[in-house]
């Protein structure tokens, strides 16, 4: 059970979103991991009532911060060679028009350029965390994609920029992955880096609000950095996610394995109440 946001404010949440479809189709993760994983993101915002979604999904990079603004956002399958009923998959959320151009006054005002996209659809780092947290698609989501150049001043400068719709009843979710080296999840020896880099996270997250951003500017610092993200675009989700996060506490969330390879999720904000 999760706690109610205190005064209002909902929490910020940095997940791994998985490999493709992997919920619905079989993608080589084993029957552990994928219960631990679905089973984590089934609960994340349990005791939460957002009035809408925003995603920062690391499979998204456009020249500036840029928004979907679409009513109906279609599906975009942004993956290749699995079955074909992993493209039958529906998340039939309704898009918000208005929260696109709430984001896109935020990030100006903090003197970032803005674009918006009336035809992107949810992809998969959006479509597979949001189905399984609200799987009757209820909540109006609206994406918004990583900046090309993959810049992490600039992404905890976005979080800190969109951290006003957490008062708002915003739910701000960003969707990585904390180990993404698509080699590596398949090269024997390379779960110790997993290991090293997920420590490293873990302290980082814990840490004061000046500290943790701090080393997510340096993050190629850390244990096994560009073995684990060889290109960061699945970690900066959680720059953003830590922008928004202000000077609220962190915690880890959730950590598991998927593909063997440990991986975590992070949360700022309301704790996670005890489960009774």
């Amino acid at each position: 059970m999760h706690a109610h946001p205190v005064d209002g404010r909902l929490p910020v949440i940095a997940v791994p979103h998985g490999g493709g479809p992997w919920p619905w189709v079989d993608v080589g993760m084993s029957p552990a991991e994928r219960q631990s994983l679905a089973g984590y993101l089934s609960g994340i915002a349990e005791g939460l009532r957002p009035r809408a979604g925003l995603g920062v999904t690391a499979h998204w990079e456009a020249p500036c911060p840029t928004v979907s603004s679409a009513a109906h956002p279609a599906m975009l399958y942004d993956y290749t060679g699995f079955p074909p009923e992993s493209y039958q998959i529906r998340w039939p959320a309704p898009g918000h028009p208005t929260l696109a151009e709430e984001v896109r006054a935020l990030l100006a005002a903090a003197g970032l350029a803005t674009a918006a996209d009336p035809h992107r659809g949810f992809d998969h780092g959006t479509f597979v965390p949001m189905k399984l947290a609200f799987p009757e698609a209820s909540v109006p989501t609206v994406q918004l994609s990583l900046i090309r150049g993959l810049d992490p001043a600039q992404h905890l400068a976005m979080g800190r920029a969109l951290a006003p719709l957490r008062d708002a009843g915003v739910l701000i979710l960003g969707s990585g992955m904390s180990y993404h080296n698509m080699r590596g999840f398949f090269r024997p020896g390379a779960r110790p880096a997993s290991e090293a880099f997920d420590g490293w996270l873990a302290v980082t997250v814990t840490a004061a609000p000046a500290v943790r951003a701090a080393r997510l500017l340096r993050w190629t610092e850390a244990p096994a950095a560009r073995e684990v993200h060889p290109r960061e675009e699945h970690l900066l989700p959680l720059h953003v996610v830590v922008g928004a996060a202000g000077d609220d506490p962190g915690w880890v969330d959730w950590r598991g394995d998927v593909f063997g390879r440990v991986v975590s999720a992070h949360r700022f904000g309301a704790p996670r109440a005890p489960s009774a």
